[in-house]
């Protein structure tokens, strides 16, 4: 028989068998691609890269010829515990129990270059990460930890010549040279535009700051990679993974240009240029896409002409899905993660990340930790998966994934490419507008049963059972911290901290000199964080985004749903009694930027019909509550996903209170554990919307609630 009617013969056996048409059964993703239900050897005819080789260009089945089986990716934890003393101890128990490197998750008064003493991280201080005033904090961060041997990758972009330059003079210290330090430092400020908000400067000014530190690791550090370039946020935001794809490649061709303009040779810095993807839990699309990615940068390399082979090679860390974790029975989350990990591991990526169990709602326990470490020590000694090079070479389904995926990625980037580069793209807002309706989008099928998430939407337990997670002391963190800040103080030389800060200044006004050099100076005289970023703030100024709401895509998703066809009624009818629409304020207070689940929320509210007010990030409460007043709304709607809420919320209700506007219903959603819940309830909170709520169920909640506020005046 031929392959025709082979395939023909396998419809007819499959209609008997579903009594139906498999053409129906042909899956529709999110990033545009039609996955059939059977693969053969025509859908990989004519691919050019399915006979390519390891170690060898365009390195799709890997940048080292031998991959795992000659050494497996490198173990690394993401973590950060409120002060740099706690942080230490658990760096020092993982390494112990078979971690590989240090991975540094920073505070959110850290990434935006504040001080823990600054009036507006008051509820951030030790929050989703260590806190970092000074180079005494990051002495004592790594105290005991040899920085010669042990490889140290940091997640920081606003503040990363601050936090650079500290760990720089922190290693000296410790009789470090900045020559042997090894490790990566993120550095990567474009996707901060588009998806994450830890931003401090303009993007010019920003993208100056990433290619001064390029120029200076290349010259000064040999062993350190200047910039992680990270796609992983972007996923977390709701983007398709060839939006993913295409973003994170194309602000990498941003940075390699950024890099040329400081005179350096292309094969002077792009070997030691490495990549960060998400892996979720679409398994063979993820494994697909890191393989894609090689092929797609080894193209753009190209077009640099650099000499050496390794400057072509794409090389990644990667860290399971954290918006994949879910707060409902958590424990379904340690399964997740392990076929993610089996998905990178099989992409791969030359080092880990595996998120806790419990990290949906709060940082990971000693307990969560160690079976997310675990989960990678099984998989390289256990699975055999390190035995052979690309075990997924020649799977036709995967091969003619990999295909679609770098197809239709490349399309976007040359889209990104004909608007100027993904610079201009950012200022344009397109990245972040296409990633915000996936992620509505996303939402959408979530909440209509369409995507099914075991123990959310479908197999729900009658009964959650209390989950025991690790609560930050933000007050005694802060008190902590301004101590050792005052100390410094003290103890400093008050000229040489105003020359060495006056230095950086005029770097930063003039062009003239490196940015990280002169920082490095400064970090000596011990000026903190702070103190550094606010040197670059005089002459850069601060970055202000106006926030945007998508329309049209939530509420075309229920388009003729009943359910959602009455509360469209319900508010109008609550609209003609108020004589006005009801409107939503959605505030972002403090310094957390993640503020994806506060744009489905204005977007899918403003679809079912309210007056939805977008507030900017990082409002303080009085901030909010002043905004709230003057547009006089019924509803401010608090998005926490940064552990601040213990603090805020209170703040927000008296706020409001000492307005006069103490009517003003106020809810709070996002990352809250339900042991939170009645604190919240007593401290003037309306309502609480935790993990994993339905968007039209908060919609009905917020209803009754204004209905019975109503009722009662």
């Amino acid at each position: 028989m031929t392959d025709g009617q082979n395939i023909d013969a396998w419809k007819k056996l499959a209609e008997r068998e579903i009594k139906a048409d498999p053409e129906k059964l042909v899956w529709h993703t999110p990033e545009g691609i039609d996955v059939k239900p059977l693969y053969t050897a025509d859908d990989i005819a004519g691919i050019d890269h399915v006979n390519s080789l390891p170690g060898m260009e365009p390195f799709l089945r890997g940048p080292r010829a031998t991959m795992y089986t000659g050494r497996p990716w490198t173990i690394r934890q993401y973590a950060g515990f409120s002060t740099a003393e706690e942080s230490n101890a658990f760096y020092r128990k993982a390494l112990a129990a078979g971690q590989q490197g240090v991975s540094v998750a920073f505070d959110l008064a850290t990434h935006r270059g504040y001080d823990s003493d600054h009036p507006r991280v008051v509820g951030d201080v030790g929050k989703a990460g260590v806190a970092i005033d000074s180079v005494e904090d990051m002495k004592v961060l790594f105290d005991g930890i040899p920085l010669e041997k042990i490889s140290v990758s940091m997640t920081m972009n606003g503040a990363v010549i601050p936090i650079l330059a500290n760990f720089i003079v922190a290693g000296e210290e410790q009789g470090v040279p900045r020559a042997q330090l090894s490790g990566t430092i993120q550095n990567d400020i474009l996707k901060e535009f588009m998806v994450r908000n830890t931003y401090i400067y303009p993007p010019e000014p920003s993208m100056r700051i990433i290619a001064d530190i390029i120029e200076y690791t290349s010259k000064e550090m040999p062993k350190f990679n200047s910039i992680s370039i990270s796609g992983y946020h972007m996923q977390e935001a709701g983007s398709t993974l060839v939006q993913e794809l295409a973003f994170t490649l194309a602000d990498g061709r941003e940075y390699v240009r950024a890099a040329l303009t400081k005179g350096l040779n292309v094969d002077e810095f792009a070997g030691r240029l490495s990549f960060f993807f998400a892996i979720g839990m679409n398994f063979f699309m993820e494994a697909a896409k890191l393989r894609a990615a090689r092929l797609l940068w080894t193209r753009i390399m190209k077009e640099f002409e650099p000499k050496k082979a390794s400057s072509l090679m794409l090389r990644t860390h990667c860290q399971t899905s954290g918006v994949s974790l879910q707060e409902q029975d958590p424990y379904n989350n340690v399964v997740r993660t392990a076929f993610e990990a089996m998905s990178a591991a099989l992409g791969g990526t030359q080092s880990l990340h595996t998120n806790s169990f419990d990290e949906a709602i709060a940082l990971p326990t000693e307990f969560s930790a160690r079976i997310a470490r675990n989960t990678q020590l099984i998989l390289q000694h256990e699975t055999g998966v390190t035995k052979v090079v690309d075990p997924l070479a020649g799977s036709y389904y995967v091969e003619s994934l990999t295909n679609e995926l770098a197809e239709k990625a490349w399309a976007l980037i040359e889209e990104v490419e004909a608007m100027g580069g993904m610079t201009k793209a950012v200022a344009t807002g397109l990245p972040k507008c296409l990633i915000e309706e996936a992620a509505t989008r996303r939402q959408a099928a979530v909440d209509k049963g369409e995507d099914v998430i075991v123990g959310v939407n479908k197999y729900r337990l009658e009964q959650e059972d209390k989950l025991d997670i690790l609560e930050i002391d933000n007050s005694a963190v802060r008190l902590s911290q301004i101590a050792r800040i005052e100390r410094t103080r003290r103890q400093r030389d008050r000229d040489r901290v105003e020359t060495a800060l006056a230095a950086l200044e005029t770097v930063a006004r003039t062009g003239e000199g490196n940015l990280l050099e002169a920082a490095v100076e400064a970090s000596r005289a011990r000026a903190t964080v702070g103190e550094i970023s606010d040197a670059m703030r005089s002459t850069f100024g601060d970055h202000a985004a106006m926030p945007k709401v998508v329309r049209n895509v939530y509420g075309k998703a229920y388009e003729g749903e009943p359910e959602f066809q009455t509360l469209v009624t319900r508010l109008d009818e609550l609209s003609a009694a108020l004589k006005e629409k009801p409107r939503v304020m959605v505030a972002k207070l403090g310094q957390d930027g993640h503020d994806r689940g506060a744009k489905i929320i204005a977007s899918a509210f403003g679809d079912i019909g309210f007056e939805v007010l977008a507030g900017p990030l990082f409002q303080t409460p009085e901030e909010a509550a002043e905004m709230a007043v003057a547009n006089k709304v019924h509803v401010v709607g608090m998005s926490s996903l940064a552990a601040g809420h213990k603090t805020l919320a209170p703040q927000l209700v008296q706020a409001l209170k000492d307005k006069g506007a103490e009517n003003v219903i106020v809810v709070v959603g996002g990352v809250i554990p339900r042991q939170d819940y009645d604190f919240l309830l007593a401290n003037g909170v309306a309502a609480v919307f935790g993990p994993g709520t339905n968007v039209l169920d908060a919609a009905r909640a917020v209803l009754d609630l204004m209905e019975g506020k109503r009722r009662n005046m």
